[in-house]
C-alpha cells in the first residue's frame, strides 16, 4: 500500500487532458434535481468541508451561514448518542451542516428544481460531483461508483487503482463541453490533492482528546476543534 506522501505526489500528476478525457467518455450534465444535496432515509447528507471552506462561506453572503455551525457539523462517524441524544466523543473532519430533514442547509428547491444558495463558494466535493478519483494509496473515493476509466498513465503502469469513478446521479451519460470538462477535470484534480494534504495534516497533528460527556472533539488539519470551529486548547 502507497504511503499518503507517495500517493500525494500522484495525485499531483494526474493529468487534466486524461482527467477530461474520462469525463468526457462518460458524460454529465447536471440536471438540478438534487439528489445529491438532500438525505436518505436515515441518512443525513455528508458532504466532507475543509476548514478553509468553512470560512469561505462563513464569510459568503448567504441566509446560512452566520457562524462555523451554521455551516457545518462534526463528522458522525466514531461518535457516540448520549442518554439525551446528544453526541459525544473525537471525530474526524467535518461535513456540511444539515437541516432538520438531513438535507444541506445550503439546498434550496423551488417548483421541483434544486438550487445552491451558496453556489460560488460551495466545497470542492459539490464542485466535482458525481465524479472522484480513485488513486492506489489509503484514501477511498466516496460510495459506490457506477461507472469508471483507468486513465492512460495509470493503464501503462497497470495500475487499476489510478481511476476516475462516477457516482450515481441522474445526469450522467448527457453530453459535455470541452470546457466544462476540462473546469470539472481541474476541480477534481485540486480535490485529490487537498484531501490527500488534509488527511496527512490530520495524522501529523493528531493526538488523543478526552472529550467532557457531552462534548465533541473534531479532528482537522489545523488541530482538534470545539464544534464552533475554535480550538480545543483556547
Amino acid at each position: 500500500m502507497q504511503s499518503l506522501e507517495a500517493e500525494l505526489e500522484t495525485a499531483r500528476q494526474l493529468s487534466i487532458d486524461e482527467l477530461a478525457d474520462a469525463i468526457e467518455s462518460i458524460g454529465f450534465e447536471c440536471t438540478r434535481c438534487g439528489a445529491c444535496c438532500t438525505g436518505e432515509a436515515e441518512d443525513d447528507h455528508t458532504a466532507t468541508v475543509f476548514p478553509d471552506e468553512i470560512r469561505a462561506l462563513e464569510a459568503s453572503d448567504t441566509d446560512s451561514a452566520d457562524d462555523w455551525r451554521d455551516i457545518a457539523r462534526p463528522m458522525p462517524y466514531g461518535l457516540v448518542e448520549t442518554d439525551d441524544g446528544d453526541l459525544e466523543g473525537e471525530t474526524f473532519e467535518w461535513a456540511l451542516q444539515t437541516d432538520s430533514c438531513g438535507d444541506c442547509v445550503f439546498y434550496e428547491e423551488t417548483d421541483g428544481v434544486g438550487g445552491c444558495t451558496a453556489h460560488d463558494d460551495r466545497p470542492l466535493i459539490c464542485q466535482t460531483y458525481p465524479f472522484s478519483v480513485a488513486l492506489a494509496g489509503t484514501s477511498q473515493p466516496m460510495g459506490e461508483a457506477v461507472d469508471s476509466v483507468v486513465l492512460p498513465a495509470q493503464r501503462e503502469a497497470d495500475d487499476e487503482e489510478g481511476v476516475l469513478r462516477a457516482h450515481e446521479c441522474e445526469g450522467l451519460g448527457r453530453e459535455i463541453s470541452r470546457e466544462d470538462a476540462e473546469d470539472l477535470a481541474g476541480a477534481l484534480k485540486e480535490r485529490a490533492v487537498r484531501e490527500l494534504e488534509e488527511a496527512i495534516a490530520v495524522r501529523d497533528t493528531y493526538a488523543p482528546a478526552t472529550p467532557a460527556p457531552g462534548e465533541v472533539v473534531v479532528h482537522d488539519s489545523e488541530g482538534p476543534k470545539r464544534v464552533d470551529g475554535t480550538p480545543l486548547e483556547e
